[in-house]
């Protein structure tokens, strides 16, 4: 690789990581190709982007910036995962993949410029989707209106069953 191109990366990997939510790092000595194509299949559907990089490279990239408390953890084999959007998904797929294969190891990550180390990656990964959370925050919201309308209705289902008695006993009479 000549000096453009390595100027050009660190240019994108400074851009990309600048955007990101978060980033995680991970060793991937010892997993086949294979299973190297399955982990960026998993990534790809979280909407992440992975690739393995040059630590030097990220060192440069992450210079000067919230990220840059990843440069202890750049050495050995390294491969950057980046995601732009909901920051669980990658570390579901990460932690899910790791438990798989035990060659993969996480080694850290970076959720909007606090490091997180790989206990909380995993604590991370433990919580539902955005999806699900924010579902249950409109359930939560939902549910006082919901039973109230529930009380109105049962005082006047109460006043028929009540009036519908008092029909059927004066019938009987």
């Amino acid at each position: 690789m000549n000096r453009n191109s390595k100027e050009q990366i660190v240019a994108e990997l400074a851009e990309k990581l600048a955007e990101a939510k978060a980033a995680y790092l991970a060793d991937y000595r010892g997993i086949n190709v294979d299973q190297a194509n399955e982990l960026r299949g998993e990534l790809h559907k979280a909407g992440v982007e992975y690739r393995v990089v040059k630590n030097t490279l990220v060192k440069l990239a992450v210079k000067g910036t919230d990220n840059e408390c990843l440069d202890e953890f750049l050495n050995g084999p390294t491969a950057l995962t980046i995601a732009t959007g909901d920051p669980v998904a990658p570390a579901k797929a990460l932690s899910e993949f790791a438990k798989k294969v035990e060659a993969f190891e996480i080694k850290a990550g970076v959720l909007d410029g606090k490091i997180l180390s790989v206990a909380e990656i995993k604590a991370l990964a433990d919580l539902p989707s955005r999806e699900v959370l924010l579902a249950k925050m409109l359930g939560s919201m939902s549910a006082p209106a919901t039973n109230f309308v529930g009380v109105l209705a049962a005082v006047n289902r109460s006043l028929v069953q009540v009036l519908a008695a008092i029909k059927d006993q004066k019938e009987a009479a």
